[in-house]
């Protein structure tokens, strides 16, 4: 995997996402609570936000109503978090877009660099290759 680059992981885009950003699609979230999706959904509960599950299944998820696809869900989404392979991750960044998310967060080890020059030419900011617990504890919680 390649080093990181400063520019996916931009303060300013990871501060304003977990200050302000309230609610959080979770692509890839199923009822499977092993799962890494489930856990950070879950936390990100803890810490006020409220979570879309977006799976084929549409599954209800830690109290909350899933969606097939994110063009499904009726509601503004602020953040788009997604949990797929990077080879499939691109998809997720371009129905972000279409959909007005206000921001895009891939998650630990998902890097997708042509995702990310579409999705911030576009004007939506985005964040790759971390994860919201791992940026809250780099603050001291």
């Amino acid at each position: 995997m390649s080093q990181p680059n400063s520019q996916w992981q931009d303060r300013e885009h990871v501060d304003h996402m977990l200050d302000e950003a309230k609610t959080w699609a979770v692509v890839g979230l199923s009822g499977r609570p092993d799962r890494t999706a489930y856990r950070i959904a879950s936390l990100l509960q803890d810490r006020g936000k409220r979570i879309v599950p977006v799976h084929p299944d549409a599954p209800v998820v830690l109290g909350e109503q899933g969606y097939a696809r994110l063009a499904d869900i009726p509601f503004p989404v602020d953040v788009v978090d997604v949990f797929r392979r990077s080879d499939l991750a691109g998809e997720f960044a371009d129905a972000a877009v279409e959909i007005g998310a206000g921001g895009v967060w891939f998650q630990l080890g998902v890097v997708d660099q042509e995702a990310f020059k579409r999705t911030t030419a576009a004007g939506v900011p985005m964040v790759m290759d971390t994860c919201p617990a791992i940026e809250w504890g780099k603050r001291g919680g």
